[in-house]
């Protein structure tokens, strides 16, 4: 795909996206989390580029929502599915939803929303869903127990980018490189020249080793696992309560999670613990084993009588001799007895069999008093530890990244099917909290059974349902606070959902498709010229777009508002005509219906929503329109309540019921 054949995308967004893994997989699949990562690219932004890619997939042309009102209709609709979503994904992910009047576009959402349907959102399944989220690539990889060599300057700019987790040292011979194997616990050099090559410390020649950089940093993939533990086990959960089909064996991936720590450190290998513990624990082993030695010598000392001749002392002090001589001499038994306990106590504090020799050389044979330990020696074991530990941990971190890196691809799709699950979960919530059915595309202007708006602002079960059909153009009527909006708005929606592809809250519906929704909400207060001009040109391109090759639905809500009744009543009437002589779908709610009537030309079609009368000072109302019939009006209906009472003898009420 050209990614500047996209709506909405120029050269400098095509450079931002191209950036990404796989820009083409994001806007084939709408993953607008992954587009939102591109340089410069907003989530509201990567909504508008991925809807952009399916218009082009579908050589749509945009503009269904034709009008402001239309458009708020949308987010509307959209809002009552993010509401229903337990993910940020999800959320964005149904941004990409929209209105369409191209077929191909309908029925692709139509068959993915048939399928979402038939899930039952579980509250396991959404509790899972909670700690699941896009995967993240971990960028605070570094690894400092390890490097790379090389005596070539182009190897060494391409060591640096393969690997930047890497410190990549230019050297020239073999002794910088022992060098640095002093300083690092594994050196990989990059050269054939030092094949063969006798060197000390943790060598390794590996000419190929920027071919795999895994295999040269395991952390890369160790830490990718690590940082999205929790989200790669609740995708796991969210599988396993779904009873989905996953694309690896979860056992497999629990197991492999657990054998890492947080910081993705290899756990559970006995050997690579007793050398953290021995590391950790080092000083203060040290210091026990002083302790030990030296309680042990200060006990012989108390307990035994030491006794000089003249002649010896006088000779010790002539020699310069100090306690240490003494000690060689009087105590050597109990000096050796000492170490050896500090040893053993050190040995065994630590678990260092394998290092005994140079454990031992920490505590010198050399009788002194205190006992203390030899700083260089400590340094040179802690050294050594140190290197084994790094040593070991380096391979146990390719063996496990070996195994986690087979894993990799089917994780992705593990947690892309989770996310996508929970869109498909929310169109199924939505469907379920609205007795939503999926609608019927076919025949001319609309008809909806048992619909019910979740717009209104009352309980979902406390809206009456509604039943309302219109084929051409018809006048909608009915008494203040009847329900004309609201039905004006139930149509809005369900035309809407119906060309979003989803279901629609009703239980049957039936509806033309279209190319656009006009829909004009209530106009608040009279328009002064220069508005009324523009509204009137708005209507009259309107009605000159209306062909056999364009179809179109208006809603118009209360037009009368824009100016005087008699013009207003007179503009209605011709705007009607003119949608009716070019076959478009239209519903105008007005109070001046009978006016209009009167001032067309043509006749009309009327609808009313009617009121049977006032009961406790509140209107009783029939919410479904009633085809063919002028609804009366609220003053109508209390002076005809005031005629019925019968307390004023002079038929004053009776002769105002007469004018209606």
């Amino acid at each position: 795909m050209e990614l500047t054949s996209i709506p909405g995308v120029g050269e400098k967004t095509a450079a931002s996206l191209r950036e990404l893994d796989d820009p083409e997989r994001a806007l084939r699949d709408g993953d607008v989390s992954a587009l939102a990562r591109a340089s410069g690219i907003s989530e509201g932004r990567a909504a508008r580029i991925a809807r952009g890619a399916i218009r082009a997939r579908h050589d749509d042309p945009g503009g269904f929502t034709a009008t402001a009102r239309a458009r708020e209709l949308h987010r509307d609709a959209l809002e009552l599915l993010k509401d229903r979503t337990v993910t940020d994904y999800a959320a964005k992910r149904l941004e990409t939803l929209y209105p369409s009047g191209v077929q191909s576009r309908i029925d692709e959402v139509r068959a993915f929303a048939r399928e979402a349907m038939e899930h039952d959102p579980t509250d396991a399944v959404l509790d899972a869903l909670e700690a699941v989220e896009p995967l993240d690539e971990p960028s605070d990889v570094h690894v400092r127990d390890r490097c790379l060599a090389t005596q070539d300057a182009e190897t060494y700019s391409r060591a640096r980018e393969a690997v930047p987790e890497l410190s990549v040292e230019l050297v020239e011979d073999t002794r910088q490189l022992s060098e640095l194997a002093r300083g690092y616990s594994t050196v990989i050099a990059l050269d054939e020249a030092f094949a063969g090559t006798d060197l000390e410390g943790d060598v390794r020649v590996e000419p190929d080793a920027l071919d795999d950089p895994e295999s040269v940093v395991p952390e890369r993939t160790l830490s990718f696992f690590a940082h999205n533990r929790e989200t790669l086990q609740a995708a796991a959960a969210v599988h396993r309560e779904a009873d989905l089909d996953p694309p690896c064996d979860l056992d497999t991936l629990d197991g492999a999670l657990d054998r890492l720590d947080s910081d993705g450190a290899v756990r559970g290998d006995e050997d690579l613990d007793r050398l953290n513990a021995a590391l950790a624990s080092l000083d203060g082993a040290v210091e026990e084993a002083e302790r030990l030695a030296n309680d042990h010598l200060r006990n012989a000392i108390e307990e035994r009588d030491v006794t000089i001749e003249g002649g010896d002392l006088l000779s010790l002090v002539e020699r310069g001799a100090g306690v240490d001589s003494l000690l060689q001499r009087e105590l050597a038994e109990e000096y050796a007895t000492a170490i050896r306990k500090a040893r053993e106590q050190f040995v065994d504090a630590l678990d260092l069999e394998d290092t005994v020799s140079l454990a031992n050389r920490v505590f010198e044979e050399e009788p002194t008093f205190p006992v203390e330990h030899d700083e260089q020696a400590l340094s040179r074991l802690r050294e050594e530890l140190t290197a084994t530990r790094d040593r070991r941990a380096g391979r146990r971190k390719r063996e496990v990244a070996d195994e986690l890196a087979g894993l990799q691809a089917d994780c992705r799709e593990l947690v892309d099917r989770a996310l996508e699950l929970d869109v498909e979960l929310a169109v199924a919530r939505f469907a379920e909290a609205f007795d939503c059915t999926m609608p019927e595309f076919g025949g001319d202007g609309f008809a909806i059974e048992g619909g019910r708006s979740p717009l209104l602002d009352v309980a979902f079960e406390a809206v009456e349902s509604v039943d309302y059909r219109v084929e051409g153009v018809a006048l909608l009527s009915g008494v203040n606070s009847g329900g004309k909006t609201s039905t004006l708005d139930l149509v809005g929606l369900v035309v809407t959902l119906a060309h979003m592809g989803l279901p629609v809250p009703a239980e049957y519906a039936r509806v033309e498709r279209i190319d656009e929704l006009h829909y004009h909400a209530k106009t608040q207060g009279t328009l002064d010229a220069g508005a009324f001009e523009s509204t009137l040109r708005e209507f009259g391109n309107l009605v000159t777009s209306v062909s056999e090759q364009r179809s179109v639905l208006v809603l118009v809500d209360e037009l009368e508002s824009i100016t005087e009744p008699g013009a207003s009543a007179n503009i209605m009437a011709g705007i009607l005509e003119a949608l009716d002589e070019r076959g478009a779908t239209a519903v105008f709610v007005s109070h001046l219906a009978r006016e209009i009537i009167d001032a067309a030309d043509t006749e009309l079609a009327v609808d009313g929503i009617q009121a049977d009368g006032i009961e406790d000072g509140e209107l009783i109302v029939d919410r479904t329109p009633v085809k063919g019939q002028l609804a009366r009006s609220t003053p109508e209906l209390i002076v005809e309540k005031l005629a019925e009472d019968r307390t004023a003898e002079d038929g004053f009420y009776d002769a105002l019921l007469e004018k209606f």
